[in-house]
């Protein structure tokens, strides 16, 4: 069984995301579209309330870093 991801697991979301999302402008996303896309990842499971803008470009750093 997979690890069930958390927001802080910022590079594990990143990897799932590029194999999710290849196509996307991941320097110009929105973190609307950014937050809702970690919470559609099958391994993803934590509270969406815990979520911050930091965590989300930190996400989105590691997701740019993944893709160089």
């Amino acid at each position: 069984m997979a690890k069930k991801l958390r927001w802080t697991d910022v590079h594990d979301i990143a990897i799932e995301l590029e194999e999710a999302r290849p196509d996307v402008d991941i320097v110009n996303l929105r973190f609307t579209d950014l937050w809702k896309w970690v919470q559609e990842l099958p391994d993803f499971d934590d509270d969406p309330n815990k979520s911050n803008e930091k965590i989300l470009e930190a996400i989105q750093a590691a997701w740019i870093e993944e893709r160089g």
